[in-house]
């Protein structure tokens, strides 16, 4: 009796291959058809799982997604190992056939996990920044920060960005880099300096405390937040929830792991039933857009399926080679 072949053996990606291929993926273009495939029910997307190390070592989180249009589902695992010194922070996602079963791609997460948080952001400034945005500020100088302008930098016609976090006045070559990469850029005095008249705020930091007051942010302008390893972070006071308009990237799931909204609920401040809607609503037109008489906040938590859909697409284009 004649053996069925062996499956071939999966793509292992490390960070460098993962810079290579970048290039070739749409970042923003991948992102909005995962929502529309979540939007029209052939995704799914658990919950994020939290396991705790013993002896308080550390813990790690699970993003998983399932993509079927795609035919592929998988986890990245992000683990926090305390050390005597700085914490280690890695991630790695695991790509699997959902036609064979078989592992098609182990990969290093760090610069996809950079790339989908600012591309679900850019992708949520598309769909809500009013129309005439002009003026953008940019709290944070990091990784995470400088993608996300990369992002954004072609969804509205910017007039000008204000660029500030605490560590940029103590890094004459971070000033330099952010000054050199769009003459539009200036570096502000502090956070309020660069809200103020702000159509557009994103957030782009690891604090685990807000980095603005609500008073900053006029009606109608977009502020958008993203996650950290911190426990309950949240980049906004959770009472800025009461008169925001509140958007997710997903609202099953997010109101769960946000910071801000796990704090104003238990407050009672706050209910996830006033959430307007998330991006599959977003993309699909099934939820209402926000109107101009007040701010508008948009959280995203870092979903799996947008670790599944980036990994998916970086496998294409390694394929494609």
């Amino acid at each position: 009796m004649t053996a069925p072949p062996a499956a071939p053996a999966p793509r292992v990606l490390d960070a460098a291959a993962i810079a290579s291929l970048l290039p070739e993926v749409d970042v923003i273009a991948t992102l909005r058809a995962l929502f529309r495939e979540l939007a029209a029910g052939t995704a799914v997307q658990p919950p994020q799982s939290l396991t705790l190390f013993p002896d308080d070592k550390g813990d790690f989180i699970s993003y998983l997604g399932v993509l079927s249009g795609r035919g592929v589902f998988g986890v990245k695992l992000s683990p926090y190992i305390v050390t005597a010194e700085r914490p280690i922070i890695t991630a790695w996602t695991s790509l699997m056939s959902m036609t064979t079963g078989q592992p098609l791609l182990l990969c290093d997460a760090g610069r996809l996990t950079v790339e989908r948080t600012a591309g679900t952001t850019a992708l949520a400034v598309d769909e809500l920044a009013p129309a005439g945005a002009r003026r953008l500020a940019i709290i944070g100088s990091g990784p995470i920060a400088t993608a996300h302008w990369r992002h954004v930098a072609g969804l509205r016609p910017w007039e000008s960005v204000r660029v500030w976090s605490p560590r940029l006045k103590q890094r004459a070559d971070g000033i330099r880099d952010w000054l050199a990469a769009d003459a539009r850029i200036r570096i502000a005095d502090g956070a309020q300096e660069a809200c103020a008249g702000a159509d557009a705020i994103l957030l782009c930091t690891s604090s685990g405390q807000p980095v603005i007051d609500p008073e900053w942010v006029r009606p109608g302008a977009l502020v958008t937040s993203i996650s950290t390893n911190v426990a309950q972070a949240h980049e906004v006071p959770p009472a800025f929830l009461r008169s925001a308009q509140v958007y997710c990237d997903d609202r099953k799931t997010t109101p769960g792991a946000a910071g801000e909204m796990v704090l104003a609920a238990a407050a009672g401040d706050w209910s996830t039933e006033r959430i307007r809607g998330d991006l599959a609503g977003l993309v699909a037109g099934t939820c209402p857009r926000p109107t101009e008489d007040a701010p508008v906040f948009f959280r995203s938590i870092g979903l799996g399926l947008e670790d599944i859909a980036m990994a998916d697409a970086i496998l294409r284009a390694a394929d494609a080679r």
